[in-house]
């Protein structure tokens, strides 16, 4: 599949997980450290692969989600996303797998979990990740 590239984000990683993160612009400069969990240092003030990935994920799904609602002119404010992003063994080799608890105050349970439904079809990373990650969603109408 070939796309029509609006933005190119570029960063570069030194060290692995245990060496540094630095966006072109370097608005992002920041040093990674393997978890404890992990077997690493777990280096205070380091972030890692995972939570990057996270952060990332959480936002382009909240993102989606205003999309989708507003497409179906189903006023929300205030939706959150949270995204876990765990890193296991997949049989012989590693993996992650993705839990997103998304929240949309003031909606019915089953409005809101259909928008999150469509979300998740329409979001570039659950895309990007469909089929080669499990992905479980959780949602919450929690004012």
């Amino acid at each position: 599949m070939s796309i029509q590239r609006l933005y190119t984000a570029r960063a570069k990683a030194t060290g692995g997980r245990d060496g540094r993160a630095v966006s072109s612009d370097n608005v992002i400069d920041l040093p990674l450290s393997t978890p404890k969990e992990m077997g690493g240092a777990g280096v205070a003030g380091s972030t890692n692969p995972e939570q990057l990935f996270a952060a990332g994920y959480a936002a382009c799904f909240d993102g989606a989600l205003n999309l989708v609602a507003r497409l179906e002119k189903t006023p929300i404010t205030g939706s959150t996303v949270a995204a876990d992003v765990s890193f296991g063994k997949d049989g012989e080799n590693y993996g992650i797998a993705v839990d997103l608890t998304v929240n949309i105050p003031g909606l019915g349970q089953g409005q809101a979990e259909s928008l999150v439904a469509k979300a998740h079809q329409v979001c570039p990373y659950s895309r990007a990740t469909r089929g080669n990650i499990d992905v479980n969603l959780t949602t919450t109408t929690n004012a």
